[in-house]
């Protein structure tokens, strides 16, 4: 696990109170465009050790009383069924996920609005099911010239034929599944009307990343450039805040570009911008709780490298691109690094050499660097597992077995026999259910459950592309993995 370096403690306090500042800037209302994930912001843990992934969440939740949440989602989205990349479900049914979590947290969710419709089907079925299930949804349409004709988009013609979304809370978050939903566009679209009816309402932004006061090439904010390598975002000084105050900021080209049209936007809708540059514009309390910098950049330069080897092995599946490699290789070169800050990755290709099989290593808080090779019973990664669980339970190394043969050939046989598995070797999550069925009866294997949490923050390396199910396993405890870009056979079909 890797060394503390953030208080989390603090940022929600300070995240906290930062937006009731904010609130009270503009009078007791507030639209709060939320990027980033809000309750499994696993980036953010692993660059700053200490952030918990639902810390966004628990912020807003000290804020329960004051808040509402409206989701958006582009039209187009929903009629192409585009999926979650880390959830592997559509971006519809993300929306009816999002809206469970928030009520289960006790906060109160006002509406679903539906952005860029043009009467597509699928979004008028969705807007059905939403409807029946008691949750209001509103439509907001395209505008042409969007965003740079300013005269039409703050118009009757523009923002004025969108839905109003009615709200009654002095701090609205409009969040979303996913980039490129209208998170902007609608809290926009909300200052117009609220401005219409006489009502003051004001503007933010929530993005964790990248951090505008860290250093432009801080690995931190390093490994944000390296997180959206597949995208165009890039780390900048934002030249608008170092012109209106002499200091230097950091933020992405986005928000530094489109902030000349959002300043005109602002002035046509209340006479007036109350931001001088995008980093005004941010309310992310992030930088300023951080305690430990040097935990902080560790952290970081190895999230570059992982992003890096995640980046190859999805260029080998034929998911990615040549440009996202590239990417990735420069930003290593400018922290300074190499795949070498990863002990781990030096004694997977070690063993696999010796051996000529698939092998796992797996690097413990201590640093102790525990190894698995591939075996008639097991893969590596689930070898690596248990070997990694026999180390930190002190139940013994090399001959000492926290499961019986005899209780791994049954479940190889399911496998083949009947479930018409053609590999017999056990995945490391049907490792742990033997290892769990051997608890009762065996104390070292009970001891060895006891310790699954120590493996959280824990580095993994494994000399070939994992399987989705032992993948899924190591995400689920927490190591943070990466696998070598090749397969271990020649076939063109991976399952």
């Amino acid at each position: 696990m890797a060394k503390g370096g953030f208080d989390n403690q603090q940022y929600l306090r300070l995240q906290s109170q930062h937006i009731r500042d904010r609130i009270a800037q503009f009078g007791g209302k507030l639209y709060l465009e939320f990027g980033g994930k809000l309750f499994d912001d696993y980036h953010a843990s692993r660059v700053l050790p200490g952030f918990e992934p639902d810390s966004k969440i628990r912020m807003l939740e000290q804020l329960k009383d004051k808040a509402e949440i409206i989701i958006a989602i582009n039209a187009g989205d929903i009629e192409k069924n585009k999926v979650r990349g880390d959830l592997g479900i559509t971006y519809d049914s993300d929306v009816l996920r999002l809206i469970d979590i928030f009520r289960s947290r006790g906060l109160y969710v006002g509406s679903v609005v539906v952005t860029r419709y043009t009467g597509q089907p699928a979004a008028d079925a969705f807007q059905t099911r939403l409807e029946s299930l008691g949750v209001r949804v509103y439509r907001h349409y395209p505008i042409d010239g969007y965003p740079h004709n300013i005269a039409k988009i703050v118009s009757d013609e523009g923002y004025g034929r969108n839905d109003y979304i009615e709200t009654s809370r002095p701090l609205v978050v409009v969040t979303a599944p996913g980039p490129g939903s209208g998170k902007m566009a609608t809290c926009l679209s909300q200052l117009y009307h609220e401005h219409k009816r006489g009502i003051v309402a004001g503007y933010a932004k929530f993005e964790t990343f990248p951090i505008w006061n860290l250093p432009l090439k801080h690995p931190v904010n390093l490994a944000y450039e390296a997180a959206t390598a597949d995208l165009d975002d890039v780390n900048m000084i934002d030249p608008f805040h170092l012109q209106a105050y002499g200091q230097t900021t950091v933020n992405y080209n986005r928000d530094v570009e489109v902030f000349p049209v959002l300043s005109a936007m602002f002035e046509k809708i209340t006479g007036s911008c109350p931001y001088k540059s995008p980093t005004d514009m941010g309310v992310n309390m992030a930088g300023n709780c951080i305690y430990d910098d040097d935990a902080c950049q560790e952290a970081a330069k190895q999230e570059i490298v992982r992003r890096y080897y995640d980046a190859l092995c999805e260029r080998r599946q034929g998911k990615g691109s040549d440009c996202a490699v590239y990417k990735l290789e420069l930003l290593m070169q400018q922290a300074g690094i190499t795949p070498a800050i990863r002990p781990v990755v030096a004694e997977t290709n070690r063993l696999a050499e010796e051996t000529g099989e698939p092998a796992m290593a797996i690097q413990l808080a201590g640093g102790a660097i525990i190894t698995g090779k591939t075996s008639e019973l097991m893969g590596c990664s689930a070898a690596a597992l248990l070997n990694a669980l026999k180390k930190l339970s002190g139940a013994g190394g090399h001959g000492i077995h926290l499961i019986a043969q005899s209780a791994i050939e049954p479940i190889q046989t399911v496998k083949v026999r009947y479930l018409g598995s053609n590999n017999p070797r056990l995945h490391s999550d049907e490792v742990l259910i033997a290892l769990a069925s051997s608890a009762n009866a065996d104390p070292k294997a009970a001891k060895a459950l006891d310790v699954l949490a120590e493996l959280k923050g824990c580095q993994a390396h494994c000399s070939v592309i994992l399987s989705a199910a032992d993948a899924v396993t190591y995400k689920k405890l927490g190591l943070q993995l990466t696998c070598e870009p090749r397969y271990q056979t020649n076939k063109l079909y991976h399952r």
